[in-house]
């Protein structure tokens, strides 16, 4: 069975910032107590221009200029993991590969489950890779969350953010992608909503999904790292759906990975759903102080279904 790796990364985030301070002026909250709730300082909105289709196109743009020897014509497979598209059709997907002039024709396929989309995506592409129907992916999360944001609910609007992030992933000798984690709870299916009789605006049931978190991620990701063939201690990188940087933090101490770097870009990203994982990663690959090539990173993300999915890679 032919094995996969990540060989790219690529993202990108609107323009506009937008701190603690600007949300006291349009609820009744506080940059106090927006950081020591969910720990965001400030995120990224969109200026009116960006939609989920133009940011998927220029993170998968970054990637591919990252990808030594790849280009646009080379991929066979394009996956978009998003909650927030607004048209049924044509998926993001098709139209990302026809704005980089995807000639050839690659597979083309949306993935919505919600904030886990990108891992659940990540998975579905290694799986096509396994099987011979493609060999080099492009695999995005982009999402618009403000969009679909009530800016009147402050347990919900101090939360959401726009982005994107993007993988390139190609064929290998070894496998450089455990098998995936996955599953859901289905009596939590209601916990994270967007639902046309609620104007289609995102909503939570947000202690249920805190208190699930706090009990199941722990078992979740031991799980993952096991499956991947690895101890806790072996795990070099912990990147997390950004949900909430108190359910981030202490993670790599429960699992017993008390020396992982944690991603916490929800700190000055916010929450951006399928793309806050792959967002937090390419940005802190780009940074002064990426992860070394070759560490094992923990990639687990959970959203609406409940549903959630995990896998651990390698770093190129």
């Amino acid at each position: 069975m032919t094995g996969s790796k990540v060989v790219a990364f690529g993202h990108f985030q609107p323009e506009r910032i937008v701190p603690n301070t600007e949300l006291e002026k349009l609820v009744e909250t506080s940059d106090e107590w927006i950081v020591r709730r969910v720990g965001i300082e400030e995120r990224r909105w969109g200026t009116g221009v960006e939609t989920v289709d133009s940011m998927a196109i220029k993170a998968a743009k970054m990637a591919l200029d990252n990808a030594e020897g790849i280009d646009a014509g080379d991929i066979d497979m394009v996956v978009v993991a998003t909650c927030t598209a607004t048209d049924r059709s044509p998926n993001m997907a098709a139209r990302v590969a026809n704005a980089l002039g995807m000639d050839q024709g690659p597979a083309t396929i949306d993935v919505n489950t919600a904030c886990s989309g990108f891992a659940h995506s990540l998975a579905l592409v290694q799986g096509a890779i396994a099987s011979g129907s493609a060999t080099k992916a492009l695999v995005i999360g982009s999402e618009m969350l403000t969009d679909f944001t009530d800016f009147t609910d402050r347990t919900t609007c101090v939360l959401t953010a726009d982005g994107a992030g993007a993988f390139v992933v190609t064929d290998s000798e070894t496998a450089e992608i455990s098998p995936v984690v996955w599953g859901s709870v289905p009596s939590l299916s209601d916990a994270v909503r967007i639902e046309a009789e609620n104007n289609s605006k995102f909503a939570q049931s947000g202690q249920s999904v805190y208190r699930w978190t706090v009990t199941q991620l722990p078992k979740i990701a031991s799980k993952i790292i096991e499956r991947a063939g690895l101890k806790p201690e072996e795990i070099d990188g912990i990147i997390l759906h950004q949900a909430n940087l108190r359910i981030i933090e202490p993670l790599a101490e429960k699992i017993g990975a008390p020396n992982a770097r944690i991603a916490t870009d929800i700190v000055h990203s916010g929450n951006t759903s399928a793309a806050s994982m792959p967002l937090a990663l390419s940005k802190l690959m780009a940074s002064d102080d990426p992860l070394p090539s070759g560490s094992k990173a923990l990639l687990f993300a959970f959203g609406g279904g409940l549903s959630y999915a995990g896998q651990v890679i390698t770093i190129p």
